[in-house]
């Protein structure tokens, strides 16, 4: 674990707008605003990569937030890890998780959108584990909530 995920498990930051906004908020937050989509809010429209994307930044946020919602994204995780990593392809490990399941996120057509957001959770705790890139997109999306949290 890096310092920067240790900084954001408590709070990000206090700021004059939002107060203190932990990651926790941020991530029960992403949640909200997922199920708003995913069940046909008039404000929130979902598409594939949407869905998919807002996935990945909860399981992200809830993997680091150390709460139980972050119980619950890792179960997300554990699908998706023991169908692609368990020995039936060979040993591809974390970051071919990662690849593998971000491919199967945005390359087909889903319609179902719950679909990619499940998948979406599950990679980005995968990706909070990974490593190597997939550590780049997690760092990068706590940088933008440690942003979101200064204002």
């Amino acid at each position: 674990m890096n310092s920067l995920i240790l900084a954001t498990d408590v709070v990000i930051a206090a700021g004059p707008v939002l107060g203190g906004v932990g990651t926790s908020g941020l991530a029960f937050t992403n949640g909200i605003v997922l199920l708003a989509g995913l069940r046909g809010s008039k404000r929130v429209k979902l598409d594939r990569d949407r869905s998919g994307g807002l996935g990945i930044a909860l399981g992200i946020l809830s993997a680091t937030a150390n709460t139980a919602l972050s119980q619950l994204t890792n179960a997300a995780a554990e699908l998706p890890k023991s169908l692609i990593q368990g020995g039936t392809f060979g040993d591809i490990g974390l970051g071919g998780t990662a690849l593998g399941l971000t491919a199967i996120i945005f390359l087909f057509e889903w319609k179902r959108l719950w679909i990619p957001a499940f998948l979406g959770i599950g990679a980005g705790v995968i990706y909070s584990e990974a490593g190597g890139i997939w550590g780049i997109v997690h760092n990068a999306l706590l940088l933008g909530a440690q942003a979101v949290g200064a204002l």
